[in-house]
């Protein structure tokens, strides 16, 4: 089985839930199932607080990502009012996802995860979504950036995937871990989970 690697990055006041999901589905997928997939946590700094308050110490820092070793980026939202667009919003970030969609990689973001990369230039004039409640704030916010915003619960196009809310959150895993494997195999691994 060929060896995968996912960069799954912690932006300042990332939603806890979501960055769980990516950590459980794919250690499922690796431990249990024998899928040769290592996860890398990011972020700007070697320890992250999420927006609840909740400190991750990552793996590396973005000055250490060399994209080439990865096939996908993972990336959970986050409150705006906890600081996470200070950070998702930074050009260094929006330049490593530039570089990821350069080399046709995955990208895989949850609810307002998908914010920087409509702001990285990647999602324009292609489809996408974002958080739909709150009279939809956030998806005209993302349509700004040039994106076409389909107002379904989880949106692909071409190597991005993007999605509502938390409770799209294991879907968007399950989506990453298909593209990682196998539809079948990951189907096998959802009903395991009691999915």
């Amino acid at each position: 089985m060929q060896k995968k690697k996912v960069l799954l990055f912690l932006a300042k006041a990332f939603e806890t839930m979501e960055f769980s999901v990516f950590i459980d589905v794919l250690g499922w997928a690796k431990h249990d199932y024998r899928h040769d997939i290592h996860v890398d946590t990011c972020g700007f700094t070697d320890k992250v607080i999420s927006t609840f308050n909740v400190p991750v110490l990552v793996d590396k820092t973005i000055d250490q990502i060399n994209v080439d070793e990865y096939d996908a980026l993972a990336i959970p939202g986050g409150f705006s009012e906890f600081g996470f667009y200070e950070d998702v919003y930074d050009e260094k970030f929006l330049k490593l996802i530039r570089e990821f969609d350069a080399k046709s990689k995955i990208i895989a973001t949850i609810c307002s995860g998908a914010m920087p990369v409509g702001k990285s230039g990647v999602l324009k004039n292609r489809k996408g979504t974002t958080y739909h409640l709150k009279d939809g704030y956030w998806q005209k916010q993302l349509k700004e950036f040039g994106v076409n915003v389909v107002n379904e619960p989880i949106v692909v196009d071409k190597n991005i995937i993007t999605s509502w809310c938390p409770a799209t959150a294991a879907d968007v895993a399950f989506e990453l871990l298909k593209t990682l494997t196998s539809e079948e195999d990951m189907e096998v691994i959802k009903k395991a989970m009691g999915f």
